[in-house]
């Protein structure tokens, strides 16, 4: 039974990883408020199945906050810069890692959840099965942790201490996927292309769809999604 008074914000894309994550935080307990961002990335059809697979979660709220980082470019995924295809994927930091993208989507959560009184945040981030970028690792989720109890109130009255959940970090994709299974995530009603065609289906040659491809055939299931044929 989820405890109400156990709140817990989670950041929630509407994709593969932090839809699982949003389950695993109501498993463990926590009545999930969970925040998404429109901040003008090119694959925003994420934000229709985290507007329409939110309510059927059990969260109690479901905040979209709007931050345009197309003004500050610097990422296939907020630019006209090419999303690559076909890449062999390695460690180098790719060209749609968006800048600060996790350490501003982690302040707003922080903020949110000074006002709503909890002091857990729950993200979606991945070490292993992962692009190359930097914010995933847990090193930096450590140094976030260590920032935010110094920089907020509760913190620094000593009335509470925020913790960083990432129960996705040391996982692989397949597993990933098989724990959101054994939780009853429909998958269907995810999104993880970067490059979707303008009717949303995913590309399938991006770094993105093909982890996610690959989760799924490890895992032995069957990706719902649906993807384009050219």
């Amino acid at each position: 039974m989820t405890d109400n008074s156990k709140k817990a914000v989670v950041l929630y894309s509407g994709g593969l990883d932090s839809t699982t994550c949003l389950a695993i935080a109501r498993a463990e307990g926590f009545t999930p408020y969970a925040m998404s961002f429109a901040y003008g990335q090119r694959h925003s059809v994420e934000l229709d199945k985290a507007a329409y697979y939110a309510p059927r979660q059990g969260v109690a709220e479901h905040q979209v906050v709007r931050i345009d980082l197309r003004q500050i470019g610097g990422s296939a995924l907020t630019s006209d810069i090419e999303v690559p295809k076909g890449r062999e994927i390695d460690e180098t930091i790719p060209v749609t890692y968006v800048p600060a993208r996790n350490t501003i989507f982690l302040s707003f959560a922080l903020g949110w959840a000074e006002v709503l009184g909890s002091f857990d945040i729950f993200i979606g981030v991945n070490a292993l099965d992962y692009s190359g970028y930097p914010d995933c690792r847990p090193e930096y989720i450590a140094a976030f942790e260590t920032m935010a109890n110094l920089a907020t109130r509760a913190g620094v009255e000593g009335s509470g201490r925020y913790r960083i959940h990432t129960p996705l970090i040391d996982l692989s994709k397949a597993d990933i996927i098989r724990r959101g299974l054994e939780l009853g995530v429909d998958y269907a009603l995810t999104h993880s292309c970067y490059d979707p065609t303008p009717a949303g289906l995913a590309c399938g040659t991006c770094d993105s769809c093909r982890l996610r491809l690959k989760g799924f055939a490890e895992a032995g299931a069957e990706d719902p999604v649906e993807y384009c044929k050219g």
